[in-house]
Order: C-alpha cells, then sequence, then structure tokens
C-alpha cells in the first residue's frame, strides 16, 4: 500500500511474504517503476486515473541448436503481422520471436496465445532445416512490454518504446515505458525529475562510466563467463565439477552462490532467475528441482517439507513453459 499524510505521498506499506511481517517505510519521495504494473499502483494514489498503458505480449520459443548450426542468427523482415521475426544462436540454443499481440490485463506469469506459436513455428518451418514442431520445443517464454498509451488506432507494434515520467498531486512518481536497454538513463532521469519536485538534493549521475559488480576486462572460460571476477569463487565452492543435469550447462556450486550471494531464496528463483535454466530446457529444469530444493534446503536450513512444497511449486510453474504436443 501508499501512505499518505493528508494529501502527500509519505511512504509504502510493505509485507515480508516469508514471516508476514508489514513495515511503513517512510520516504521523501515515492517511485512507481514497477513496469507493466505501474497503473495498478497509480489507482492506490488515485483509484479513478486513467490508464498510461497499452501492454503487449511478445512470445518466445526455445529449440534445440540443430536447427540453427553455426553463430549466425537468421532475420525474416517481412511476416503478415508486419513485425520482424528472427531466429538467434543462444546459450546453445536457437531462440525464436517474437510476437506483438494486445493484453488487456498484465498478468504475473503471462502465457502465449495458441496463434502466437502456431505463428513462430510456421515461419520457423520456412526458414530452418529439419523442418520444426512442437514437440521440439524447449521452453516457451511470453514477456510483457509497458507501451504508453498512443492513439486508439495504433497497433502495439507501432506505439512508442520512449519511456515516460509523470508525477501525481500527491507526489507520486512514475516512470513507464522505455526498454531494458535504456534502464539506466531511465534511472537517471527520474531521479533528475524525483530532486526537482520534492527537496532532495540534486546530484549529477554517476552511473553512465559506473562498472558493474563482477566485471573484467576479457572474459576465459565461457561456462562462467556471466560470473565475471567473482567467477575463482564461484568454481571453489562444492559441486562446481557436478551439473545439475545433463542439458543443463549449470552446476551444484552456482546453487550455493545464488543462495550465498544473491539472495535466492526459492527453487524458482534459482532455476527462474539466477541461472536460465527454466527458459533454456524447461522439462530439465523440472527434473532438476529436487536437487536444487535439496542444497537450498541444506543452505537455509529448512526441513524436508519445505523441499516438498518448493519441489511442486516450481513444477507448477514450469509446466507453463511447457507446450503440449
Amino acid at each position: 500500500a501508499l501512505t499518505k499524510h493528508g494529501n502527500r505521498m509519505t511512504g509504502v506499506q510493505a509485507q515480508d511474504t516469508e514471516t508476514g511481517e508489514v513495515f511503513e517505510l517512510k520516504s521523501k519521495a515515492v517511485v512507481n517503476a514497477t513496469g507493466v504494473f505501474v497503473d495498478s499502483i497509480r489507482r492506490m494514489d488515485e483509484p479513478d486515473a486513467t490508464a498510461m498503458l497499452s501492454p503487449s505480449q511478445g512470445v518466445h520459443i526455445v529449440i534445440d541448436k540443430k536447427f540453427l548450426p553455426g553463430d549466425s542468427a537468421i532475420m525474416i523482415p517481412k511476416t503478415e503481422d508486419g513485425r520482424v521475426l528472427f531466429a538467434v544462436p543462444w546459450h546453445g540454443k536457437v531462440l525464436l520471436g517474437t510476437t506483438d499481440t494486445p493484453v488487456d490485463t498484465p498478468a504475473e506469469e503471462p502465457r502465449p496465445f495458441h496463434e502466437e506459436i502456431s505463428f513462430i513455428l510456421r515461419k520457423a518451418v520456412q526458414n530452418l532445416t529439419p523442418a520444426t514442431t512442437r514437440s521440439d520445443v524447449l521452453s516457451v517464454f511470453v514477456g510483457l512490454r509497458p507501451l504508453v498509451n498512443a492513439d486508439a488506432a495504433a497497433s502495439t507494434a507501432e506505439i512508442s518504446r520512449e519511456h515516460t515520467i509523470r508525477v501525481s498531486e500527491s507526489g507520486l512518481f512514475t516512470i513507464t515505458g522505455g526498454k531494458w536497454t535504456t534502464y539506466r538513463k531511465m534511472g537517471e532521469d527520474v531521479m533528475e525529475v524525483v530532486s526537482q519536485h520534492s527537496g532532495l538534493p540534486s546530484h549529477p549521475s554517476v552511473t553512465k562510466h559506473l562498472k558493474i559488480h563482477g566485471w573484467r576486462e576479457q572474459a576465459t572460460d565461457k561456462s562462467i563467463e556471466p560470473y565475471g571476477s567473482d567467477a575463482g569463487t564461484v568454481q571453489q565452492l562444492a559441486g562446481s565439477d557436478n551439473r545439475l543435469h545433463g542439458r543443463l550447462p549449470y552446476t551444484e556450486a552456482e546453487v550455493r552462490w545464488a543462495v550465498r550471494y544473491e539472495m535466492a531464496r526459492t527453487v524458482e528463483d534459482v532455476l527462474a532467475r539466477r541461472t536460465r535454466s527454466l527458459i533454456l530446457d524447461a522439462a530439465a529444469s523440472i527434473e532438476t528441482a529436487p536437487k536444487v530444493a535439496e542444497i537450498l534446503a541444506a543452505e537455509l536450513g529448512l526441513s524436508q517439507n519445505w523441499q516438498q512444497t518448493q519441489i511442486k511449486a516450481y513444477q507448477s510453474l514450469a509446466e507453463g513453459y511447457l507446450l503440449s504436443v
């Protein structure tokens, strides 16, 4: 919830979902940077607020590398819905996409529509060898785009991807639109607006030249490249030689690293967010869930019952990334 004093924004109310404890967090400024969910937060402040967004979803399909050997991507510039379609070598697999389909209400776990899957596979059959079928799909995942409202006649493919900042009468700052590739600029721009309206001191942004954690000049071992300068420490943890699954590139050591240094608390955290297991091979990730739950329980001091609950919850989630043949 949002908290106010009179008609001025003063902070937020938040709940720890593990313990149930509720916190009142006071602040001189509250920024609503919740992507496709910004309108629901805005309506906590102004119940009659007009929607800022016309969200759309993009579907991606992951298939085996055999369908596109080599390192070159394919771009299909003309399709019936006007979008570019692509096939890209990606983490030892091939990534196919994408679609641009309007959605009325954003979901926490968006699912592909049948026609989106059919569209992508139809184009894949026309451009890849051997022909790709539903049984070849290792994972299908959906992203939601926070597209800022435009003329009602415009398609979502034509709506601007630029970000927008709004300040409500109570002082709630909302930033939305934009893309992953512009996140740093979005952060800089919204903080400039916050300092102008909230009385907070203005400081020049330093993020343009700030190195991210783990940076180094050159990568060496491809398998641990995402860890950068932390790679050596990851390799020293127990299980660095033990793969979680034959079809996944991740090790038991990476699960321990995720718990100790990346705040992973659940099987889903590890397989869907700290690694790409879920979107590289959903079935393989389900098969390795018990092992991940076992390592997590040992690291966090949790029970066998907790493990079983985690395994079931993850299986239920991951099944949504599989196609029924």
